[in-house]
């Protein structure tokens, strides 16, 4: 193996840059050629690919989001979009290809695998909800995000005696929202995985009035049915004691400078990353295990998305 490459794709995530730094100054260090692609799948269609130097990982640990930048791209879920990818990779001199990303970009380099060409995969959803491994690059530093708009909140939401629904993402898996629930004191969770009814929530709201409460906050993620204007809508037609508010905090729990736990994270996910590659252990997703960087078959991590798990959930029931 000579020369190797790196992307992004899929969602960006705060760590993403510590991780390419990781990948090429460890290449570099092991006597490869990096290239790095642009715009993930979509740029690696395009030919978007430039060689990269230390240099092109200076400066760049603190920074959230990613240099490489990234993009969805359908076409690759397509046979036709696969083997074009293929080519390219093989135009471009590479031997290998470290893939950043969430599920569907895992399952992006799941298809090169397939197709023979030597692939590792770094799990970077801030959703947490790779099989495979404990933790994700970027959900730290996104849960301490949702933590201090948590705290800012509940600031005005006493001050005012108002109830505040927050929505945080997550489409399929409710971990930010329980484990944001439970660090940020919140009365109630709403998330994907455990129906619920808005009488419920009328009930925990107007409960928590009629106790003396000054606040209440309930964390909302979107995946969440009904939606977060739905329940607001309930609520501010029923008596709950409360004033009803909605913040949706959105895109912002993406962006900001890494944590240390996250930078750290990246770092030795991209470091073992090409390691295993040097090693010959192709189609392989790099996790953390424990205390442990461990790898698991990129099969196993994009055999199902991880939903929230019942100890989270009993934690918050026992402390709300």
């Amino acid at each position: 193996m000579k020369c190797i490459g790196v992307m992004t794709s899929g969602g960006d995530s705060p760590g993403m840059n510590a991780c390419i730094r990781a990948v090429v100054r460890t290449a570099i260090a092991k006597g490869l050629k990096v290239k790095g692609i642009q715009r993930g799948f979509a740029g690696l269609l395009d030919g978007d690919i430039h060689d990269m130097g230390k240099r092109d990982a200076s400066g760049i640990i603190q920074r959230g989001g990613t240099v490489l930048q990234t993009a969805r791209c359908p076409e690759f879920m397509e046979k036709k979009g696969q083997v074009l990818g293929l080519r390219r990779l093989n135009e471009e001199g590479l031997d290998g290809l470290v893939v950043i990303g969430g599920d569907g970009s895992l399952r992006g380099a799941l298809a090169l695998h397939r197709m023979g060409f030597a692939v590792a995969g770094i799990p970077g959803s801030i959703d947490n909800d790779i099989n495979g491994t404990d933790m994700s690059v970027g959900v730290d530093t996104t849960l301490n995000t949702i933590v201090c708009a948590l705290d800012a909140l509940r600031d005005t939401a006493s001050s005012h005696e108002r109830a505040f629904l927050i929505e945080v993402m997550g489409r399929k898996c409710g971990y930010l929202a329980a484990v944001g629930g439970i660090l940020g004191g919140a009365e109630m969770i709403l998330i994907p995985e455990i129906p619920f009814e808005l009488e419920e929530v009328a009930q925990v709201v107007l409960d928590a009035y009629v106790q003396g409460k000054n606040h209440a906050l309930i964390v909302v993620a979107e995946g969440a049915r009904p939606d977060i204007n739905r329940i607001a809508e309930y609520l501010r037609q029923h008596q709950v004691g409360f004033d009803v508010r909605v913040t949706i905090l959105g895109h912002v729990q993406r962006g900001g400078r890494p944590s240390a736990f996250d930078r750290l994270l990246a770092t030795r996910l991209g470091v073992a990353a090409v390691k295993e590659l040097l090693k010959g252990n192709l189609g392989t997703m790099i996790g953390l295990k424990g205390a442990m960087t461990g790898t698991v078959p990129l099969e196993e991590a994009t055999s199902h998305q991880r939903k929230v798990r019942d100890e989270y959930i009993e934690l918050f029931n026992l402390v709300s």
